[in-house]
């Protein structure tokens, strides 16, 4: 029987069920109109998310440009507020505090994969080839990260099969654009099913691997009672004991002012408080997490209906701040584009606006792991330019380009020549110990 022959009931029931399939994706997309915020054109069920093709980052930045402070997106069918109003900012970030706790003890394990690291960008040297920085330092922060969080301790640039570093790298690849994640975005109410058949965004293999890994060395330390490591898992492990479960500044000692990188080889013992207290070092890396924050944006979900500035905030609205474009508006950042690490220094810091600068987040629900990370890449910069001088390749491609993916990454390697230092000008150099 041909379509067109069709009885008037089924044309009917065909008709309705078009109708409520183009109900279901539109029916969101009034949502900012209603609030009176404006924002790029939603196409049905993708909502926005299409225009990530061109970079989160660069679409961000076009938002910025075109409406100003505030603006509304879809993801999919989900309406998402985006903010660079500081009064805003301020009332969705600051809430109750969270302790931490200094990362001092576990120096001694980052300090044996940062020689690793040295060690291994020797061999290139001497071999005269360019190294690439994403793919050394990649290896670098996986070793410090399985070393202190699974207290496994691997060389993942030398032994690239090892399970924990093939496991890690399967996490790490998430695609916005994956096919699963469109669809729990267009219809979330398949979610629980998807679950219940073992779909899920990391693969399962992957969470079942972490999951017994972390089991089995909990259940051996807690067995022998093993408390020679310092690390996540005992930190964990000791503060479920009363009598463990407090903390002590330890972050004491003269601080050191460096007025340029190369007086970093001045130093002659790569401690804790030498390599926390390097301040102009310190001002380096925030300018470069100011321009490449790891996380082009933070997103928190709003628990009751607020009203900020004359803005109704719905309960349950997703908030965005998209700390990529936060870090370059110009009202805050004199030639944003600019590489200045001038810009934190002591005397300069101050006048940074609070919420201007937030690559780990701010206020008490910033990132924890925001002084483990810092140390990690002051640690590895400090061994390695006391030992070597740094230029770049041929190879590399100037300016940096940013790839389109989720997170801030180059798109074209970074490709740098270390050549090793003589050792008449790399002062204690030699007098590292263990």
């Amino acid at each position: 029987m041909a379509w067109w022959s069709f009885s008037a009931e089924t044309w009917a029931l065909i008709v309705i069920l078009i109708s409520l399939i183009l109900l279901y994706g539109y029916w969101p997309f009034g949502f900012f109109k209603r609030l009176g915020v404006p924002g790029p054109k939603p196409v049905p069920f993708f909502g926005t998310m299409l225009q990530y093709r061109k970079g989160i980052h660069n679409f961000d930045m076009d938002c910025f440009q075109k409406y100003g402070k505030i603006w509304g997106i879809y993801d999919a069918r989900q309406p998402v507020l985006c903010v660079m109003d500081f009064d805003i900012i301020k009332t969705i970030m600051i809430k109750e505090c969270y302790s931490l706790f200094t990362n001092r003890r576990m120096f001694g394990i980052m300090k044996s994969h940062s020689r690793s690291l040295v060690k291994n960008l020797q061999k290139t040297s001497e071999r005269g080839e360019s190294v690439d920085i994403k793919e050394f330092f990649g290896a670098y922060s996986m070793d410090v990260v399985t070393s202190t969080a699974f207290s496994v301790d691997i060389d993942s640039l030398n032994n690239p099969k090892d399970p924990f570093v093939s496991n890690i790298k399967k996490m790490l690849k998430f695609d916005l654009l994956n096919p699963l994640f469109l669809a729990v975005a267009l219809f979330p109410f398949i979610a629980p099913v998807l679950e219940k058949m073992d779909f899920a965004f990391f693969p399962i293999a992957v969470t079942d691997f972490f999951y017994a890994s972390l089991k089995k060395i909990k259940s051996e330390r807690v067995t022998k009672d093993i408390k020679k490591r310092v690390d996540f898992m005992q930190l964990m492990i000791d503060s479920q004991k009363p009598e463990q479960a407090q903390s002590k500044d330890t972050n004491k000692g003269p601080k050191i002012l460096l007025l340029s990188l190369s007086d970093i080889e001045q130093v002659t013992e790569v401690d804790y408080d030498t390599v926390m207290n390097m301040e102009y070092l310190d001002a380096a890396l925030s300018e470069s997490l100011r321009l490449y924050p790891v996380a082009p944006r933070l997103e928190r979900v709003c628990k009751k209906t607020v009203e900020i500035k004359g803005l109704t905030i719905p309960k349950d609205i997703v908030v965005l701040i998209p700390t990529y474009t936060l870090h370059r508006d110009p009202e805050y950042w004199t030639d944003p584009e600019t590489f200045n690490p001038e810009r934190f220094t002591q005397e300069n810091k101050e006048s940074i606006e609070q919420y201007a600068y937030m690559p780990f987040g701010v206020g008490p629900r910033n990132c924890i792991g925001m002084r483990f990370a810092m140390m990690t890449m002051k640690l590895a910069i400090v061994e390695i330019l006391q030992k070597f001088d740094i230029s770049l390749s041929e190879e590399m491609k100037v300016p940096l380009e940013l790839n389109n993916s989720g997170l801030l990454a180059p798109k074209h390697p970074i490709k740098l020549h270390f050549t090793a230092r003589k050792l008449n000008n790399c002062c204690g150099s030699n007098h590292h110990q263990g």
